[in-house]
C-alpha cells in the first residue's frame, strides 16, 4: 500500500491527514532588529481613512438656553462667567459685587421668579466659598423645565456675601441654613442667627472641611 493510500485510509478511519504548506502561501514578515523571533509587522494607519469623524471642539448650544446667555452677557459682559450651558440648564459665574443686580435683572427680563435651593460649598485648597442660587419659574411655561444656577464666591476666611432676600424671598431658610452649616454672613439679610444647630453651638461650622466630629 502507498503513502497516499494510508493518508487516504487515515481519512475514512476519522484521522486528520497532516496537512503541510508550501512557503509560498505564508504571510510575509518582518524581524526586528536585536530579535531572535519574527514578530508580524502591524499596518501601517491610513493617511486618506476618512471613516474617522472629528468632532468640534465647541457643540453647538441649544438655542433657547443660549438666547438668555446672549441677553446676559450683551448687558454685563465680563462679569458673567458661563460654567455650562445644557438643555434646561444653565450655570454662571458673577462677582459678589454685581450679584444683586444681576440677579435682579435675571429676575425682572429673563423671568426666573424664584430660587429654589441655595447651597455652599467649601474649598479649602483655593480658600473660597462658593455659594450656588438655583433660580426657577413658576409663572413661564416655556421655563417650567429649566434651573438657571447663579454661582459666586468669597473668601473662606472673611466670608460674607450680599444677601439676595430683596430679589428672591425664597432664599431666607437657605441663606441662614448657609450661613450656620458653612458659616457664610450674607449682609443685609434679617436673620444670620442659629437655626438648625444647638443655640450653644461653639464649634466652628460642621460643613467646613476641616471640622471634625469629637472623638473620632
Amino acid at each position: 500500500m502507498s503513502k497516499s493510500d494510508d493518508l487516504s485510509l487515515g481519512n475514512i478511519k476519522g484521522k486528520p491527514s497532516p496537512t503541510v504548506a508550501s512557503n509560498k502561501a505564508l504571510p510575509s514578515i518582518s524581524t526586528k532588529q536585536g530579535e531572535t523571533g519574527s514578530v508580524a509587522a502591524p499596518p501601517k494607519p491610513s493617511s486618506n481613512n476618512t471613516s474617522v469623524q472629528v468632532k468640534s471642539e465647541e457643540a453647538e448650544l441649544p438655542q433657547f438656553e443660549k438666547g438668555i446667555i446672549d441677553s446676559l452677557v450683551s448687558k454685563y459682559g465680563d462679569s458673567i462667567k458661563i460654567i455650562y450651558v445644557k438643555p434646561d440648564r444653565i450655570k454662571i459665574e458673577v462677582p459678589s459685587k454685581d450679584i444683586v443686580e444681576i440677579a435682579r435683572h435675571i429676575r425682572d427680563e429673563s423671568g426666573f421668579d424664584h430660587a429654589e435651593s441655595v447651597s455652599a460649598t467649601d474649598y479649602p485648597k483655593t480658600g473660597d466659598i462658593e455659594v450656588i442660587y438655583h433660580l426657577g419659574s413658576y409663572t413661564r411655561d416655556d421655563l417650567s423645565s429649566h434651573i438657571l444656577s447663579l454661582s459666586t464666591r468669597t473668601d473662606r476666611n472673611n466670608a460674607r456675601l450680599p444677601s439676595l432676600i430683596g430679589v428672591f424671598r425664597s432664599v431666607e431658610y437657605h441663606e441662614r441654613e448657609s450661613f450656620e452649616m458653612v458659616g457664610v454672613y450674607f449682609d443685609n439679610h434679617p436673620r444670620n442667627d442659629r437655626f438648625l444647630l444647638p443655640e450653644d453651638w461653639a464649634d466652628i461650622p460642621p460643613l467646613r472641611k476641616e471640622f471634625r466630629i469629637k472623638g473620632r
